[in-house]
């Protein structure tokens, strides 16, 4: 059976083994890089199924874009580049030869590159390049595209799922008349978002603003989410960035308004990742193993059947596929697993350490008794259920756990927000307690570096309910309007 790492000897390490143990991810042969495997990516495509009719339901469609960028695309708007330049990958060269002594393959340097190209770090410059062809009338806008896409950002300290050089994601690119539409937009997105996070993942999140320095490249506003792990880290879940007319006008993206004017277009741009499934793994998980929430759990309900005889596992076969029969009805999705070559025993470690929300056991006592064992992964408690009323019953405690599982993370997040008024109080909450720290802070980018220098938290975020009060900054001493949301992140 699988042993983990408890979360209190080292979280770290805890983190690293689940996603190994529990078949989710592993290092590839390319450093820095992932392999995603069938049950981590079954997860990933939960996510995505929902995200995308979200999207769609918001009135956004879905394009791809090349891989590739030219570099000159990137010298076109210089926040942007400055923001990406230290992370790209750079193709050269566009051919191999077999090297003349015969060992392997070189590179062909007759065959360089007349200009270089990125492997895209995010897609704004190759998608304004192209929306410069797209619009030229109001009638053409808004444009609302979303693009699924691998992107990479070369990363030297990397983890599974969390930050590695290679990632999954979504970006969604947005063109508008006015910088109002654009606004509402990002903050639509942002909403979008949110609702996903919370309601499907159960992970709560604060909702505000980046500051200046911890803009995207190239951003007027940066809107996000951010989550607490359970280890007192904050962890950005999603950014919505309203993008101004930066990267129209650095691409000559104009239309002609119904008075006839030449205008410059208004942009967004949204992303979420695959480390989404890490701040899932963080969020519920426990020392047994992953804790999902039935709402984007792969297996929501795992049928196990306990038996000596064929005879035995005929009978019990029957109620279970019938159970899976009115589950699936529902939208629920339901493993019966009658493998014969691993024990009962050994299905409940793996299907514990896979963090399946409800497990249904059934042996040759339990069809005498008409009744079923059901265990929620979730606080781990069983119970005897009649068979007569078994799925709706089973209905009924998945949401039962979503709603549990996310109250529970909840009420965690707030008991890990921490207001307070000296900079001594700052650094002790951070290194005995961590999590969010609400202090106020005047505005500075010096001061903030500063922080983030001398104790390596970064303002999260500046909370859109952030109240307005008169405070001075913990640093500078200075006069200050409100909190904003400090921590270490990962």
């Amino acid at each position: 059976m699988a042993t983990i790492t408890s979360r209190k000897e080292d979280y770290s390490k805890w983190y690293n083994e689940l996603v190994i143990k529990a078949d989710m991810a592993e290092n590839s042969g390319v450093r820095g890089c992932m392999v995603i495997k069938p049950y981590g990516f079954a997860i990933w495509e939960k996510m995505q199924r929902q995200l995308d009719q979200m999207f769609k339901d918001t009135g956004h469609e879905n394009a791809y874009f090349p891989l590739f960028i030219p570099k000159s695309y990137l010298s076109k708007e210089a926040d942007h580049v400055e923001g990406f330049a230290k992370e790209c990958a750079v193709v050269t060269h566009y051919r191999l030869k077999n090297s003349e002594n015969g060992n392997g393959v070189i590179v062909d340097p007759e065959a360089k590159l007349e200009e270089e190209l990125i492997v895209r770090p995010t897609s704004e410059t190759i998608i304004w390049n192209t929306y410069k062809n797209w619009v030229k009338s109001y009638r053409d806008l808004p444009i609302l595209i979303n693009q699924w896409a691998n992107v990479v950002r070369w990363e030297m300290r990397t983890r599974l799922f969390l930050r590695t050089s290679e990632f999954l994601w979504q970006e969604g690119h947005t063109a508008h008349a006015h910088e109002k539409e654009a606004i509402e937009e990002a903050e639509r997105m942002l909403e979008v978002y949110a609702d996903f996070v919370e309601n499907f993942m159960g992970v709560p999140v604060i909702k505000g603003v980046k500051s200046p320095s911890e803009r995207f490249a190239g951003a007027i506003e940066t809107y996000c989410i951010e989550a607490m792990m359970q280890d007192g880290k904050a962890l950005q879940a999603g950014t919505s960035h309203f993008l101004g007319q930066n990267f129209a006008k650095a691409f000559d993206v104009k239309y002609q308004s119904k008075e006839g004017k030449q205008e410059f277009v208004w942009a967004t741009s949204w992303g979420v990742s695959t480390r989404l499934i890490g701040a899932l793994i963080m969020s519920h998980s426990d020392d047994n193993g992953l804790v999902l929430p039935p709402n984007i759990a792969p297996i929501q309900v795992v049928i196990i059947p306990i038996h000596r005889t064929d005879e035995q596992l005929d009978a019990i076969s029957k109620i279970a596929k019938d159970l899976k029969i009115e589950l699936n009805k529902s939208g629920i999705s339901v493993k019966f697993d009658n493998r014969t070559e691993y024990k009962p025993g050994w299905k409940f470690n793996e299907y514990e350490l896979k963090g399946v929300p409800v497990r249904v056991t059934i042996g040759p006592k339990d069809l005498e008794n008409n009744q079923v064992e059901i265990a929620r992964r979730d606080t781990l408690e069983k119970s005897l259920v009649n068979i007569e009323g078994l799925s709706v019953y089973i209905t009924e405690l998945l949401q039962e756990i979503q709603n549990s599982i996310f109250k529970k993370a909840k009420e965690r997040m707030n008991s890990l927000i921490t207001p307070v008024d000296t900079y001594e109080d700052f650094k002790k909450v951070l290194d005995e307690k961590g999590g969010f720290v609400s202090a106020h802070w005047d505005g500075s980018i010096e001061v903030e570096e500063k922080i983030k220098a001398e104790t390596k938290a970064t303002i999260r975020c500046i909370p859109f309910d952030a109240v307005d009060e008169n405070g001075v900054c913990i640093y500078s001493g200075n006069p200050s309007k409100k909190r904003v949301l400090f921590a270490r992140a990962y």
